[in-house]
């Protein structure tokens, strides 16, 4: 569970970043007006949380199309033309007696 939730928050901030950042400002705020008997600071966070969960549930809904894999250019062929060069060895000497 502790390694989950690092990796989950950093992939979420990778797609969504902006609004990432939206979502952790007003759960801040909710917590900090829910534990100081603020009503309004916690009205202002559950508010922007809310409408940024709100606004990124529209964006997914929203139909993307699937971009076409660009077709690959080889620069290279795939096998070389020329022959193969030969396999070197190192000739091992014998110690002197």
């Amino acid at each position: 569970m502790n390694a989950a939730l690092p990796r989950f928050l950093k992939s979420a901030y990778r797609k969504e970043p902006i609004i990432s950042i939206l979502i952790t400002i007003g759960v801040v705020d909710a917590v900090i007006g829910g534990f100081d008997d603020s009503w309004s600071l916690l009205a202002v966070g559950l508010g922007t949380a809310g409408i940024s969960l709100a606004f990124k549930l529209w964006r997914m809904q929203q139909h993307r199309p699937i971009p076409e894999e660009p077709v690959v250019q080889h620069y290279l062929p795939s096998r070389s033309s020329s022959p193969t060069l030969p396999i070197l060895t190192v000739a091992k000497k014998k110690p002197p007696r």
